[in-house]
C-alpha cells in the first residue's frame, strides 16, 4: 500500500492507521502498569528488604526516574534527526521495545542479592528500563500527529488508543493479585511475580509487532536543519503552550497515580482483603473505557474547556465519597466511577492539548519537532510517577505497616495512607486546572487559524 499523501486521505487507510497504532497501546500499558503501580509493592511486600535498604531502592528510583525525564528530551531530538528508510519512528520503536522487555522481566526477578548490591543492581535495571521504555514511549506517541492534522481525527486516534491502554490496564489489575497468588504455591512468591511479568512482556511484543508492521505513516515535509542541542532548549522553552501544559499534566499526574499506587496498600491495610483489589480494579477500568468511548460524542457537542472543568468536579466529588464513606465496596466503587471517568476525560485532554503544541510551536518558532514535544509526554509521566513513588514510600515508612501483619497497623498509621491517598492527590489536580484555565490558549479556533497561516506559508504541505 502506498505510503503518498493521497493513500494517507483514503478512508481505509485512516482506518488501517487508526486500529493498528490503538492496539500497540494494550502490551505497552500492560507492562508500564506493571512496573508503575506494582514494583513498589513487589519490592516492599514481596521481596520484602529491610527498611533502610527499600527506602534507598526507592529513593535510587526516584533519581533514575528524573534522570531519565529529562533524557527524554534528549531523546526527542534524536528521533526528529532520525532519517531512515523506515521512517523517524519505526526503528526505535523495534529496539525500544525489545530491551524494555528484558529489563522488565529483570525488574521482578529475585537476583538473591543483599545490602549495598541489592540498591545498586536494583537502582541500574530500573534505569536501563526507563532508558529503553523512553527509546519506544517517545517514537510510539510521536507518530499520532505524522499521521492527521485534523483535532477531531486525532482525538478519535487517541480515543481509540486509550481504549486498548485501557484494556492493558485492566489486565493487569484485575489479574496480578489473583494469578500471582496462585502461582505462588508451585514456583514461590517472587518466582510468580516473575512469570507473570514474562507473560505481560509477550503480549506487548505481539502488540507492538501490529503497529510496526500495520501502520503506513503519511509524511508531511518540514524543511529545516538538524536540530542540536542549543536549539533543543529554544523548542521546550520558547513554546509556552507547551511548558504550561507539561506543568499541569505533571501536577495531574503526580497525584492520579500516587491515589492508584496507594490501591494495593489501601486494601491490603485498610480494607482488610487484599483480595478485593481486583473488583475495585475491574471498577477503576471500566469507568476509565466508558469515558474513553463517550468522550469523542461529548467533543462534538462541548468545548475542551467545558469537558476539563466537568471531568474535575466528577474527580474531586469521587474523592470525596472516598474518604467519607466507610469501607464496603460499594460505596469504595461509586467513588471509583467518578474518579476514574474524570481521569479518563483529562488524560485524553492532555494528550491532544500537547499534540496541538506541536503546530503551535512550528507557527511561533519556525521548527516543527514532533518527537521533541512528544518527549515532554513520557518526561511528565516519569517525573509524575518519580514523584508519586516517593510519596507512597515515605507514607508506608511513616505509617509503620507490616507486610507480614497488615492488622497490627495502628490508627495512625491507617489514617496517613488514607491522607497520602485521598487528600493530597486533590490538592494537586485543583492546581492542575487552575494552570489550564489561566495559561493554556490553544482552542479550536486559535489551532484552525495556526494550520491555516502554516499553510499559507508553505511551511506544512504534503510529500511529494
Amino acid at each position: 500500500m502506498s505510503d503518498s499523501p493521497a493513500a494517507a486521505a483514503t478512508p481505509s487507510l485512516d482506518r488501517r492507521n487508526k486500529w493498528t497504532f490503538a492496539v500497540g497501546t494494550t502490551g505497552r500499558d500492560m507492562v508500564y502498569t506493571l512496573v508503575s503501580l506494582y514494583l513498589v509493592f513487589f519490592l516492599s511486600d514481596v521481596l520484602k528488604p529491610p527498611r533502610e535498604e527499600f527506602l534507598w531502592a526507592s529513593s535510587l528510583i526516584l533519581l533514575a526516574r528524573l534522570f531519565d525525564a529529562v533524557a527524554d528530551i534528549v531523546m526527542g531530538a534524536v528521533v526528529d534527526n532520525t532519517r531512515t528508510r523506515w521512517g523517524h519512528y519505526k526503528p526505535w520503536i523495534a529496539a525500544g521495545v525489545v530491551a524494555s522487555s528484558i529489563c522488565t522481566i529483570l525488574l521482578f526477578t529475585d537476583l538473591g542479592l543483599s545490602g549495598v548490591a541489592f540498591v545498586l543492581s536494583f537502582a541500574l535495571v530500573y534505569l536501563l528500563w526507563s532508558l529503553s521504555w523512553t527509546a519506544n514511549d517517545i517514537p510510539y506517541w510521536s507518530l499520532m500527529p505524522a499521521l492527521t492534522l485534523d483535532q477531531k481525527e486525532r482525538e478519535r486516534f487517541g480515543s481509540l488508543a486509550k481504549i486498548f491502554a485501557t484494556i492493558g490496564l485492566f489486565a493487569v489489575v484485575v489479574a496480578v493479585i489473583p494469578v500471582t497468588k496462585a502461582l505462588a504455591p508451585s514456583v514461590g512468591e517472587t518466582g510468580a511475580w516473575m512469570w507473570f511479568a514474562v507473560a505481560v512482556v509477550v503480549i506487548m511484543l505481539a502488540s507492538q509487532s501490529v503497529t510496526l508492521v500495520g501502520v503506513k505513516e503519511p509524511r508531511i515535509v518540514v524543511e529545516q536543519e538538524r536540530t542540536n542541542l542549543r536549539e533543543l532548549g529554544k523548542v521546550v522553552f520558547g513554546n509556552d503552550q507547551l511548558l504550561w501544559t507539561a506543568i499541569a499534566m505533571v501536577l495531574f499526574m503526580t497525584g492520579y497515580l500516587t491515589t492508584t499506587t496507594f490501591g494495593t496498600y489501601y486494601f491490603k491495610y485498610v480494607y482488610g482483603d487484599e483480595s478485593m483489589y481486583s473488583p475495585f480494579g475491574a471498577v477503576l477500568v471500566a469507568s476509565q473505557l466508558l469515558g474513553y468511548a463517550v468522550f469523542p460524542a461529548l467533543s462534538k457537542r462541548y468545548s475542551r474547556r467545558t469537558l476539563y472543568t466537568f471531568a474535575t468536579v466528577l474527580i474531586l466529588a469521587g474523592y470525596v465519597v472516598f474518604f467519607v464513606s466507610p469501607t464496603q465496596i460499594g460505596f469504595i466503587a461509586a467513588a471509583g466511577l467518578l474518579l476514574f471517568i474524570g481521569d479518563s476525560f483529562i488524560t485524553l485532554l492532555m494528550l491532544v492539548f500537547l499534540t496541538d503544541t506541536i503546530e503551535y510551536g512550528q507557527w511561533k518558532l519556525g521548527r516543527r519537532n514532533g518527537a521533541v514535544t512528544f518527549a515532554l509526554q513520557p518526561f511528565i509521566n516519569k517525573v509524575g510517577a518519580a514523584l508519586s513513588t516517593q510519596i507512597v514510600a515515605v507514607a508506608i515508612v511513616i505509617a509503620g505497616v507490616n507486610p507480614d501483619r497488615p492488622a497490627d497497623t495502628t490508627a495512625d498509621g491507617l489514617l496517613t495512607i488514607k491522607l497520602g491517598m485521598l487528600v493530597l492527590p486533590p490538592i494537586l489536580i485543583v492546581a492542575s486546572y487552575l494552570i489550564y484555565r489561566a495559561k493554556y490558549r490553544i482552542d479550536e479556533a486559535l489551532y484552525a487559524r495556526i494550520v491555516a497561516e502554516l499553510r499559507e506559508r508553505g511551511d506544512l504541505r504534503p510529500a511529494p
